[in-house]
């Protein structure tokens, strides 16, 4: 790597100083953005952060914030994180959590619609799920002792009736209702851009065929280029959604509203097991319920063979190796069952909206077929003309070539020659015309023949 030259530094102070360019500092304060904070009650506070700021907040990763970034290109994308799930959907870059939405790009006006109708879902669904917090609050308030033996299926099922209207209808978990909500704005967005276009198009390709100049074809073409690049981002977008219904593992990490009722489920179950044995668990444990069976006779057992501490050791060990393999096989197979519950209902909500984008690609393949057909019927057009001006050729060819053989007759009669047919006292200006009138029909003759002779060679139509 090359040094520093030396009128890269300063030498007017008593040390040299290395000068950096004037974009460092730039640079350096890029990480620092504006980012619009939407709570799970819909209250909203824009905020500045650095990227560090925000992979702590979020537990992203860096690659997955460059995705977001509005300097660099990248197709749409969606991700399913631990945490969080990544949205890169055309003018939509969000990160959703599961009790926060953080929006970047929010001062751009073409988002603040999309921005309006973001918060009103969010405060729709804080209103719908409000009522049932409060009375699943005062359940755990009245039965607080009885609730840390539950089961994590069953805690599962109380989640699940708490997402509910009091109507009995399905509310969407938070992160679902916002990821909803980003792929109807971007999906709405392309259909429309995509309605637009096929208005404009239509007249602009009828108009070409009608009259085929410079500027119908500059319309055309413009037409086209955008068509190709809206195409583009439609099928990139439609393959973004075909990825994750074809993985449930990846819709299963989008489940982030389950992942934090499992985590404080795991925190409230370990506290309430330490106070009868403390023993490290491995991690992976989710079956807490046979943790308590297990101990609990473990307990019991130790307290009537007191009087063997050794074998009363030893049934503890072999309690807790039994846990460890028992819990570990339920646990997975309570987890494959649920998720694959779970999954179908994000399953319906992106097959909805990948039918609707399915929809606008094939609007747009088949305004493609139109724009191709049209290129097609131009191109026999102008073959048609083509050959029509090459037939005209052919046909002015013969005649020069006639019109040649009468001149070279009358450029032998201009020589300078004495014959009968020069003396007028002979000849007279008589013959004089029947020459002339002879070499003209000669040349008739000679130039309909050719034509004659092309026409049945079906060399002209």
């Amino acid at each position: 790597m090359r040094g520093p030259r030396p009128e890269d530094f300063d030498t007017n102070a008593g040390h040299p100083t290395p000068t950096f360019p004037a974009g460092g500092s730039r640079k350096k304060g890029m990480g620092v953005r504006t980012w619009l904070v939407l709570c799970s009650s819909g209250k909203e506070q824009a905020t500045e952060a650095g990227k560090h700021t925000i992979m702590r907040r979020t537990g992203l990763p860096a690659r997955d914030l460059r995705i977001l970034d509005p300097l660099l290109s990248y197709p749409s994308t969606v991700l399913g994180r631990e945490r969080a799930i990544v949205i890169n959907l055309e003018h939509i870059k969000a990160i959703i959590t599961g009790q926060e939405v953080l929006i970047l790009n929010s001062k751009d006006p073409s988002v603040a619609p999309f921005i309006e109708e973001l918060q009103r879902r969010i405060r729709c669904h804080h209103h719908a799920t409000k009522p049932q917090e409060g009375v699943n609050t005062e359940g755990a308030a009245q039965g607080e002792a009885g609730t840390s033996q539950l089961s994590g299926e069953e805690a599962r099922k109380d989640k699940k009736q708490s997402l509910g209207n009091q109507d009995g209808s399905k509310v969407l978990p938070f992160e679902f209702v916002a990821l909803e909500a980003c792929l109807e704005a971007a999906i709405t967005s392309l259909e429309s851009e995509a309605v637009r276009l096929e208005l404009e198009a239509h007249p602009a390709l009828d108009k070409l065929t009608i009259k085929i100049n410079t500027l119908n074809l500059e319309r055309v073409r413009q037409i086209k280029s955008r068509l190709v690049a809206i195409t583009g981002r439609v099928q990139k977008v439609r393959d973004e959604l075909e990825k994750l219904l074809n993985d449930d593992e990846d819709m299963a990490e989008m489940y982030l509203t389950d992942k934090l009722a499992q985590k404080q489920l795991e925190n409230s179950t370990a506290s309430s097991t330490s106070d009868t044995v403390v023993v490290d668990l491995p991690e992976g444990d989710e079956d807490d319920r046979h943790v308590a069976d297990y101990f609990e006779h473990a307990t019991l057992v130790s307290s009537e063979s007191c009087h063997r501490g050794s074998d009363a050791h030893n049934l503890l060990m072999r309690a807790h190796s039994a846990l460890s393999r028992n819990s570990r096989g339920t646990s997975s197979t309570r987890s494959g069952m649920t998720n694959k519950l779970n999954v179908q209902e994000l399953e319906m909500l992106l097959e909805a909206y990948f039918v609707q984008i399915d929809g606008i690609l094939n609007k747009l393949s088949t305004l493609t077929e139109y724009v191709d057909d049209t290129e097609d019927y131009i191109n026999i057009m102008l073959d048609d003309k083509q050959n029509n001006l090459l037939q005209m050729g052919v046909m002015l060819t013969t005649a020069g070539l006639v019109m040649s053989l009468f001149i070279a007759v009358a450029g032998v009669f201009g020589m300078n020659i004495n014959i009968e047919l020069f003396n007028d006292e002979v000849a007279g200006p008589g013959k004089f015309m029947w020459t002339v009138v002879g070499g003209t029909a000669g040349s008739l003759f000679l130039y309909f023949g050719a034509i004659g002779w092309y026409k049945h060679s079906r060399l002209l139509e």
